[in-house]
């Protein structure tokens, strides 16, 4: 029995150790590297140590010296944003507490003292739950699924941010233009309202002459006062996603445009290979159907039964007679199935493996539509901002130097010749308009081939709601 005893205590120290693979942070953060990398380029990483902080805080000082990309925002998302490292410690810490659920329960030694008249009692007793021994291979295979869902979960929200990022640039960087040209707008309708009560007032111009151009100076203020509220409210959100101080901020410049529209625009046939296996959304689906099938098993046998089983050594001291006596042996403790047989356990893990089978479906059907969809807008924006580079705004610059010439000519007057700046101005706005939902469309494209689809609400705006605004 003592044999027993040493046996028992080492089998269960031995199934402990197994169980005690922990959780690699910096191997997780590298995976999210790898899936991401279109999104990460490989720059995501963990922060711990003074030294690793230094060096982000010297990496943000680089990218803050220049005027910010969009590439160049992610990166400085990526090291300076408090937010980040938030998400990545919280997965850190989610999944170590799905490996820990793959463990088996700690043994619990009892020890017992007991006299009665001459006699002395000393009972030692080491238990444990036989039903986790017995079930920690299936309970392991289950936490590395959970590990391995978190990580899946991890990558997809870091495209997620990212993508945030992105389109936080986009608009910022847009609405710094849209101020300046609605700038030149007020300047221009100042001009003209400036002008038209001077020939009012030497009764070259009747008063609905001047009210109509008085009248176009006050929207043209109200519009200016709105793109000046709109590009700070949009830098601000780019500052907060950045996770900048206020030092920060005040050092961060943006380029005076947005960039030039690519040579070619994705194609179909590009954007549908792979897509299925590439996005994060079915991986996830799929590994949660995993997840269900493997814990229905286990939990069908915890739901029936549980077994305890304990190894006891007694030493009982007779002082009369001075002898001592041991006793050893074992006790095992099983809970009968009376008042619960589980059925409320099993039902909920049924219908549990069925969400997941048809949340697997779902998403799979979903995938499809989600990313035709996301093409479809993308390549909207794409030929709307090509037709305005192409078309419009070299046929208002056109206009523009003819008009000039008429004026020149003294075949135009001066307000004919600032309504068409005007018109141009208004032009090169929704040009910009044009150009800015391309680029979000395309950060919405590549998160939803890559990650988790993005909400398209908003994209695809009338890109001639200013020229008619400022067309009065």
């Amino acid at each position: 029995m003592r044999r027993i005893f040493r046996l028992g205590a080492l089998a269960t120290a031995t199934l402990v150790l197994v169980g005690c693979a922990s959780v690699n942070i910096d191997q997780a953060v590298q995976e999210t590297n790898d899936t991401s990398n279109a999104f990460t380029q490989g720059k995501l990483e963990i922060s711990r140590t003074e030294q690793q902080q230094r060096a982000r805080s010297k990496l943000t000082g680089d990218l803050l010296a220049r005027p910010l990309t969009m590439d160049d925002a992610v990166q400085l998302a990526l090291a300076n944003s408090p937010a980040v490292q938030t998400l990545l410690a919280q997965s850190w810490s989610e999944m170590a507490l799905a490996n820990q659920r793959g463990r088996i329960a700690n043994p619990v030694f009892a020890f017992e003292r007991v006299r009665f008249g001459d006699e002395l009692e000393l009972n030692r007793l080491l238990s444990f739950g036989l039903l986790d021994i017995l079930t920690l291979p299936q309970r392991q295979l289950i936490a590395r699924s959970q590990v391995a869902q978190f990580k899946i979960q991890l990558s997809a929200d870091v495209v997620d941010n990212v993508t945030q990022v992105r389109q936080a640039w986009v608009r910022a960087v847009s609405a710094q233009q849209v101020l300046k040209y609605a700038e030149q707008v007020n300047r221009s309708a100042q001009a003209s309202a400036e002008l038209a009560r001077r020939m009012l007032q030497v009764g070259n111009f009747t008063k609905l002459q001047r009210a109509r151009q008085q009248i176009f100076y006050a929207d043209a203020t109200t519009q200016l006062a709105s793109a000046g509220n709109a590009a700070t409210a949009d830098r601000e959100e780019l500052i907060r996603l950045l996770g900048l101080t206020d030092a920060q901020s005040a050092e961060l410049k943006l380029p005076e445009r947005l960039p030039d529209l690519p040579k070619e625009p994705h194609q179909p046939d590009v954007v549908n290979a792979n897509a299925m296996q590439q996005r994060l959304d079915v991986r996830m689906a799929l590994s949660q159907l995993d997840i269900a099938g493997k814990a229905q098993g286990l939990s069908l046998l915890n739901s029936l039964v549980d077994v305890e089983l304990g190894i006891r050594r007694d030493t009982v001291f007779d002082n009369a007679a001075g002898t001592q006596t041991p006793r050893l042996g074992y006790e095992l403790g099983i809970r009968l199935p009376i008042f619960d047989w589980g059925s409320a356990q099993r039902g909920t893990m049924n219908a549990q493996s069925l969400a997941a089978a048809n949340r697997y479906e779902s998403t799979v059907r979903n995938a499809s539509s989600q990313l035709r969809q996301s093409y479809s807008a993308y390549r909207t924006a794409h030929d709307v901002a090509r037709h305005y580079r192409d078309e419009i705004v070299p046929l208002r610059k056109v206009i523009a130097e003819e008009n000039v010439l008429a004026y020149n000519g003294m075949l135009i007057g001066v307000f004919e010749l600032l309504a068409d700046n005007r018109d141009q101005i208004s032009s090169v706005m929704a040009a910009i308009n044009a150009y800015q939902q391309f680029w979000l469309t395309d950060a919405a494209l590549a998160a939803s081939m890559t990650g988790k689809p993005t909400t398209m609400a908003a994209m695809l705006m009338p890109t001639g709601s200013s020229a008619s605004q400022a067309g009065h």
